[in-house]
């Protein structure tokens, strides 16, 4: 049987493997869903949400556990691998709360009632950035839904997911949550299986594919497609507030996260203090191991996410850029704190995805200029203005699914891109209900 094995992107040493999910075997899995779904079905929401709580209970000892997993898989330093396992772990009953209200038939008159069902089997399709609390995300409500899932991983994070699903499945029916390891391919074969809809993470270009595949069946689809965040900071603006929002935003799991700020548009008034405040908080961020103590910011994934950072920071200086901090060369696997100025729009930089540590910074003299820019991508999922009077108005311009003005995106709301960087979103009452199938029921 052909195994996917997983490896510490320090050392490139193998740390495990597991057995990769072949196309002949996605029918055997989909069979097994469909049986368990039936059954899980026919159990109320109460009964449903019971079992989910006592299954994820079986978590709390393995919890330091696939807290280290996910450092040694894809690097982030354990305070905050910590962070996401015990939050998606000790959580799990405040979360099945909200998804059962949000499930709840609503009474919309005398005579008629709104429901929501059970689709079928969905498949979640997870990335490995935050591989415990994405996959989390998509699958609880699907499975408190009344759905069958059939979880496909990143083949970068095969380990997490292998010591979450087998310890969920203790307590959970056979068959109802099952695991599909594998790269890519493994990917494809699962979305044109006899599935019900697809709730997917990752990239813009293979959300593409997998619509195109999800199509002649009309399977339904919830995708959140990355993002190009942009951050407008006004004259106006608190400049300390905003340098630490940008640093920490832009540094976060080394940058590896889908609502980092990947372009800052900072007014040419204060652009100067902005950037010499920005240099001097990025040099106190300390790169390493994800077990050396002060760490913020681990290794790269893997040398082609590596790879593609020195890449776009080397267009960037080659096409006039200028380098504030840091460099354009840095050795496997880490890119060291790194502030740009000068951005352009012709520069990779501001046109696509940075999943790495930089603070990429440009100047603007007219406000409608900064906010031409950050909107003039395909992506849509965050934006981000500082600012004190006009602040809102400016915000009210910004083309993104989620807006923060003089905070991060996000909040407690739905977490939902705009253009392309979602379909469908997730989170909260609304987005609960988009892994059920809604009835009408008049009576």
């Amino acid at each position: 049987m052909p195994t996917l094995t997983s490896y510490e992107p320090i050392s490139r040493a193998a740390i495990g493997a597991v057995n990769i999910t072949t196309a002949e075997q996605l029918p055997i899995l989909v069979s097994a869903a469909q049986q368990a779904q039936r059954d899980w079905a026919k159990l109320s929401l109460s009964m449903r949400q019971q079992q989910l709580n006592h299954a994820f209970q079986q978590l709390t000892p393995v919890q330091d556990q696939l807290a280290k997993l996910i450092s040694q898989e894809m690097g982030k330093d354990y305070r905050r691998a910590t962070y996401e396992a015990g939050g998606t772990v000790q959580s799990a009953s405040y979360f099945t709360d909200e998804i059962a209200q949000a499930l709840a038939p609503e009474r919309l008159d005398r005579n008629t009632e709104l429901q929501y069902r059970p689709l079928g089997i969905i498949a979640v399709i997870a990335p490995w950035n935050y591989p415990l609390a994405m996959a989390n995300n998509l699958l609880m409500p699907a499975l408190m839904a009344g759905n069958a899932v059939i979880l496909k991983p990143s083949e970068e994070t095969p380990l997490v997911a292998e010591l979450f699903v087998n310890t969920l499945n203790k307590v959970l029916p056979k068959g109802l949550l099952q695991l599909a390891q594998g790269d890519g391919e493994t990917g494809k074969a699962l979305v044109a299986s006899a599935i019900h809809m697809v709730a997917f993470t990752g990239s813009m270009a293979t959300g593409k594919h997998i619509m195109a595949r999800a199509a002649p069946a009309l399977k339904r689809l919830v995708m959140e497609l990355g993002g190009n965040d942009p951050m407008i900071v006004m004259a106006s603006a608190d400049i300390d507030a905003a340098v630490q929002f940008a640093v920490a935003s832009s540094f976060e799991n080394a940058g590896q996260m889908c609502t980092s700020t990947e372009r800052v548009y900072v007014d040419a008034r204060i652009a100067t203090e902005f950037e010499r405040k920005v240099v001097a908080l990025a040099r106190q961020y300390q790169v390493g191991a994800w077990d050396k103590p002060r760490v913020n910011i681990g290794p790269l994934v893997n040398p082609v996410q590596h790879q593609k950072v020195l890449e776009q920071l080397q267009d960037a200086t080659q096409k006039g850029a200028q380098l504030l901090l840091g460099r354009d060369d840095y050795p496997l696997p880490f890119i060291q704190p790194t502030v740009v100025t000068g951005m352009t729009a012709d520069m990779s930089l501001e046109c696509d995805e940075t999943f790495g540590p930089v603070v990429a910074i440009s100047h603007f003299k007219h406000i409608d200029e900064a906010i031409s820019r950050a909107n003039d991508s395909p992506y849509g999922l965050g934006a981000v203005v500082f600012g004190g009077q006009g602040a809102a108005a400016v915000a009210e311009q910004l083309e993104a699914g989620m807006v923060g003005i003089n905070q991060g995106v996000g909040g407690g709301g739905p977490w939902v891109g705009a253009k392309q960087s979602g379909f469908g979103f997730h989170g909260t009452a609304a987005g609960h209900r988009q892994f059920a199938q809604v009835r009408v029921v008049s009576k």
